[in-house]
């Protein structure tokens, strides 16, 4: 019985860390996207300057388009789905013990029974 509320216990804290993640990753994504899109806006309004030169527009052009890329890569992956990968992989690999574990049990009941014992 140990055995069971042990890996179950393990099972739950799996689920609090993936939420847990799930929270803070949208945080840690809503605090770079608003970095990030000050960044675009700063980098637009040089690309727009009539104060500045055009081959320094079109850098600052160019630096915006890099920063809109990110944007777009931050919005729609960050770090979020390898972590929650790698820690469907764990649940999985806890899940897969536990089955050895059982079936660990019951060879060790079939072959206490004497069913498989070699003669010398």
């Amino acid at each position: 019985m140990v055995k069971i509320s042990r890996n179950s216990m393990i099972t739950q804290r799996i689920g609090k860390l993936k939420e847990a993640v799930k929270v803070d990753t949208q945080r840690l994504r809503g605090k770079a996207l608003e970095g990030l899109e000050e960044l675009f806006d700063l980098a637009q309004a040089m690309a727009k300057s009539q104060n500045v030169k055009l081959k320094q527009r079109q850098i600052w052009a160019r630096i915006a388009a890099y920063i809109a890329q990110i944007i777009n890569s931050v919005a729609s992956g960050f770090d979020e789905r390898q972590i929650n990968a790698d820690l469907d992989e764990l649940e999985r690999l806890i899940d897969e013990a536990r089955a050895k574990a059982k079936d660990g049990e019951t060879e060790e009941g079939a072959a206490g029974t004497g069913a498989n014992t070699a003669s010398p």
